[in-house]
């Protein structure tokens, strides 16, 4: 007789790999499935760094939950005894009047976030490798730094497979349903059976969520130079991580190489439309021509010409908030996707809450901005 588990864990990149680590700690016969082996590079939750700050410029609303996201990094820290977060400060840069510098002192000042304002010929001291116009300032935020996202899934996977966790690797989900008050997960390989279900699937969400959300999968392509001159300059404890108002419709966002891979400079919109596994991953030199003509201008110590390319995706929604809940027409099911290029830095915090939604069925967490109907309510 096939076993029947607790809860089935869709996805075990940066969200499941952490629902999957809460979920065991409390005591549950759990199985994760993965189409590849985590962490892989073929998703949303690789590429050596990821950006973590509190003082968040998207909104006010996710501060607590920042914080409770580091706590728990923390946590995770000393009970792997690996570093996965690193505190190497962070610039939020622009003009003094542009989203990114607002929106950061916005939610800084409402939760009491120590910050620090820096002109740019304050930040050509401090931060000699930034080339900031006249009329640009930066927030300074000293607790911001990167979290190493390979580095985190492991953690997360080794602690909850040595407690029980079952794995499915290289297999791909192909769909589920609900079936005698229970899931039936029906894969390549298998069929799995569980009392409850947690998708979180990234790019593949829009094929595994079963119900119309207008979520978007978009190819990027994050850019990493060496350095040309001067490469202390961007070592990380003379680099901070920053974000940067570039055009009011385009946005840089990077940080220092810690292990020799480069400097990571990157825009945080456009890029190619499509599936998840209909996207081309080969990159043309004509796609790259931009980041290396701004990198000219912004880094002129860099190399923009020994530069290492990869690819990644965003699933991104119309409002740029994430998609966080219980599913519309189940009880029994989490979801968790749409997080729009800037979710992994939350990934503790959502694998909490995540657990929460399928063992108790609701969350103390404030998740009302993430409510996966709200599309269809508008």
């Amino acid at each position: 007789m096939n076993k029947t588990y607790d809860v089935i864990v869709i996805g075990l990149g940066g969200m499941g790999s952490a629902a999957a680590y809460h979920l065991m700690k409390k005591g549950l016969r759990v199985l994760g499935i993965d189409r590849f082996q985590p962490p892989h590079q073929f998703g949303s939750s690789h590429g050596h760094t990821r950006i973590f700050r509190e003082a968040y410029l998207e909104g006010a609303s996710y501060v607590p939950l920042a914080q409770r996201a580091h706590a728990l990094w923390r946590r995770l820290e000393e009970e792997s005894g690996k570093d996965l977060l690193a505190e190497i400060g962070g610039v939020m840069i622009g003009p003094e009047n542009c989203e990114i510098v607002q929106g950061t002192i916005t939610s800084a000042k409402q939760y009491n976030l120590p910050y620090e304002m820096l002109s740019a010929k304050e930040m050509a001291k401090r931060f000699p490798a930034f080339y900031l116009a006249e009329d640009e300032v930066a927030v300074y935020e000293k607790t911001a730094g990167v979290l190493f996202p390979e580095a985190c899934i492991e953690a997360c996977l080794k602690i909850a497979i040595s407690e029980g966790l079952e794995i499915k690797t290289d297999e791909r989900v192909l769909k589920w349903g609900q079936e005698g008050g229970g899931i039936t997960v029906y894969t390549e390989k298998g069929i799995y059976k569980a009392e409850k279900l947690v998708i979180s699937a990234g790019a593949w969400n829009p094929d595994l969520f079963g119900f119309t959300i207008p979520l978007e999968v978009q190819r990027k392509v994050p850019t990493w130079f060496q350095a040309m001159n001067k490469p202390e300059i961007f070592n990380p404890d003379q680099f901070p991580i920053f974000c940067w108002h570039y055009t009011n419709d385009l946005n840089i966002y990077g940080m220092p190489g810690f292990h020799g891979e480069g400097t990571k400079v990157a825009f945080h919109q456009g890029g190619l439309i499509g599936t998840a596994d209909g996207l081309d991953r080969e990159v043309s030199s004509e796609e790259i021509a931009p980041i290396q003509r701004l990198v000219a201008e912004r880094f002129p110590d860099l190399n923009i010409n020994d530069v290492t390319i990869d690819t990644c995706f965003y699933t991104n929604t119309p409002d740029g908030h994430f998609v966080l809940g219980k599913h519309p027409n189940y009880d029994n099911v989490a979801i968790a996707g749409g997080f729009s290029g800037h979710g992994f830095k939350f990934c503790s915090v959502i694998g909490e809450i995540l657990s929460d939604l399928v063992i108790k069925g609701k969350t103390n967490h404030d998740i009302t901005l993430f409510d996966p109907v709200r599309f269809q309510k508008s």
